[in-house]
Order: C-alpha cells, then sequence, then structure tokens
C-alpha cells in the first residue's frame, strides 16, 4: 500500500476505509467481525480509517477497535493507525453556534475514539447563507493549539470558503470532496488552489455509490425509486453527466482497461481517481473485507498514459457538473440538495 505525506510529520495509506457503510441504518453490526475486519485492512496497509461525528456509532467501533488492535499487535502497531473524523454542525445550530458547542462535539468524538487528540477534524458547513463559518474554522483552531486536534481539514466547502479559512489563518491539510470519473468538479478551481496553498484532496464517491463496478455493465438504466439514497443521489450525477448511455460506453472502456490489468471495473475507476492532480487519497466504503483485495490493488495498479488516455476520449463527452464542488447539494431546494439530511447530529453540538 503507498503512502502520501498530508504534512512532514504526517503519513496516511492512499486507500482509506470509510467508515458510513457501518453506521445504524446499514444493517446489522457484529462488534467481533468488525474487529476482525479492521485488522485485515489494518494489516495490510490500510491504515488510515475515516469516520464522522454524525456516522451513528462508527467512532465508537473504530476506539474499541484502537483498543483491539493495541492489545493484539501492539502501542507502536496502533501508532501507525489513523483516524479522521468529521465536525458537521446540524444545520438549525448555525445560526447561533459558539466554541463551547464546537468543543462538546470534538470531547464527544475524543471519548468514543478512545484517544486524547484527534489525528484529523474535517469541517462541514451546510449554509454559508449562516456567517460563523469562519469563527467555527477558528475555534477549531484554537483546539487544535490547545492539543485536542492534531490537524485540521475541511470537507465538501468550495473553493471560495475554503481559501477564505487557509487564508484567514486556520491552516487546512486537506479537504474531502466527491471525486469521480462522472464528478470531475474538483478540477475546477479547487485543484489550483490547493496547489497554491499545500492542500491534499481526500476522495470519496470514486465508485459512485456503486455505479461504477461491472454489475451495472450492460443493465437496462434504472427505474424509481431506487433502493437506497447512495444510489439515488449518484444517479442524478449519471444524469447530468450525459445519460445512460454515455455511462455505459464509460463502463466499456473501464471494462476493457480493467481486462488487461486482471482486475474489476471500481478499481480502475478508483485508480484513475487516485491518479489525478492534487488526490492524496481515495475512500473506499467498506462494510467487510470481502473486497479487500480489489481495494489493495487501487494504489498498485499500473494505469498506463493510453489507459488514462481512453478514459479521457470519453470523458471529452460529458457535460461538466455546473459550479464548484458541493454547490449542487448545498442548494436544499435543488435536484441534488432536496435529498439530503441536515441535522443528524440531533442536538449534539
Amino acid at each position: 500500500m503507498e503512502n502520501f505525506r498530508l504534512t512532514p510529520d504526517y503519513e496516511i495509506s492512499r486507500v482509506i476505509r470509510g467508515g458510513w457503510q457501518m453506521a445504524g441504518g446499514h444493517g446489522e453490526i457484529r462488534s467481533d467481525e468488525a474487529m476482525a475486519d479492521m485488522t485485515a485492512f489494518a494489516d495490510a496497509g490500510i491504515t488510515t480509517f475515516d469516520c464522522a461525528d454524525i456516522y451513528t456509532g462508527v467512532e465508537e467501533l473504530i476506539g474499541r477497535f484502537r483498543v483491539h488492535y493495541r492489545n493484539l499487535r501492539g502501542q507502536e502497531a496502533l501508532e501507525r493507525i489513523h483516524v479522521h473524523t468529521k465536525f458537521v454542525p446540524d444545520l438549525d445550530i448555525l445560526p447561533h453556534i459558539r466554541k463551547q458547542n464546537v468543543e462538546s462535539v470534538i470531547d464527544q468524538s475524543l471519548r468514543r475514539l478512545k484517544t486524547d487528540r484527534l489525528d484529523l477534524v474535517q469541517f462541514h458547513w451546510w449554509d454559508y447563507d449562516q456567517p460563523l463559518w469562519f469563527d467555527t474554522a477558528h475555534w477549531l483552531e484554537e483546539l487544535r493549539r490547545a492539543g485536542k486536534i492534531r490537524n485540521i481539514g475541511g470537507t465538501n466547502f468550495d473553493t471560495e470558503h475554503m481559501t477564505a479559512i487557509i487564508d484567514g489563518g486556520v491552516p487546512l491539510v486537506s479537504m474531502q470532496v466527491q471525486y469521480s470519473l462522472l464528478d470531475t468538479r474538483p478540477q475546477t478551481t479547487m485543484v489550483p488552489a490547493i496547489a497554491a496553498r499545500g492542500v491534499s484532496l481526500l476522495c470519496y464517491g470514486s465508485v459512485a455509490g456503486g455505479f461504477l463496478s461491472d454489475r451495472w455493465l450492460g443493465v437496462a438504466e434504472p427505474r424509481e425509486p431506487l433502493e437506497n439514497r447512495s444510489l439515488t443521489k449518484y444517479k442524478l450525477i449519471i444524469d447530468d453527466f450525459g445519460g445512460w448511455d454515455l455511462f455505459q460506453s464509460l463502463l466499456g472502456t473501464l471494462r476493457e482497461i480493467a481486462n488487461r490489468h486482471e482486475t474489476d471495473i471500481a478499481t480502475v475507476a478508483s485508480a484513475a481517481v487516485l491518479r489525478r492532480a492534487g488526490v492524496a487519497a481515495v475512500i473506499v466504503g467498506a462494510r467487510n473485507r470481502a473486497h479487500l483485495p480489489s481495494n489493495l490493488a487501487i494504489s498498485d495498479i499500473p494505469l498506463t498514459p493510453e489507459d488514462m488516455a481512453r478514459i479521457d476520449a470519453v470523458l471529452t463527452s460529458a457535460t461538466p457538473l455546473s459550479r464548484d464542488v458541493y454547490a449542487l447539494e448545498r442548494d436544499r431546494t435543488g435536484r441534488h440538495g432536496s435529498i439530503m439530511k441536515y441535522n443528524l447530529n440531533k442536538g449534539a453540538a
């Protein structure tokens, strides 16, 4: 597994184990099986785990894993494990959020993860019309200086507000964004901005909720309602990208490339994102270790310039998604934003 230095003294695996699918609402999670799964990922070299304050039960689960892994492999091995969480204040609290609210949630994450310092806190803000986003970023920086946080990143900020935070004195090291062969919005303005400021992208959605996989090759366009909110979300991206026929053309090209490398479409799709400018890591959602071998292959598959050129040739027919990172989802009255959930902390702040 390749590693990447986010800062001179902080190194992560280039494939990150996502925790969203371990959250409540995605089916039963057995603690003993989860411990074995996360141990398998860590032993194989995927030593960075992503979670959030709003992923029900996941911080607690990873906290138990940290204790389990230390007991199993020792303190030195545990120190190679990094956990990235998020700070996602509810939409309803944004007009009157205060530093004590921020610190309360950070303290909660510390307790859940069973640590005295959070490796990376990724800050999200739902509504820029609520102006305390800038103050909140600085309160997180104060908590970093106090030793509760090692690094601060963002998640789903657009370029304008990201640069305002950095240029205003908060040293963001990363920005977590949706980035796939279907959704290339980060390339437009964010990649040049992060290149000038030493920020790296941590990318989710590289397989578009499972659409970028062999399962969907040659399949008729699905009708609504789709089986879950994730598929609904990414089907909207496919529609905006250029529709089902162009999507099938992309899958066909990815399958040909996958054949040459003896792998699958999802691995090629994620590997292609990992090779884009500014990308430090891709986040793979995994309920268990069933796909661990293909997850490991993401950083190893030797995609050639010819492979990338074939992918880009298909993408030239695509309609670029309008506007900056997360702008479509931030519009709560639009097609993309209306399916989001905005108050998942349930008053925790």
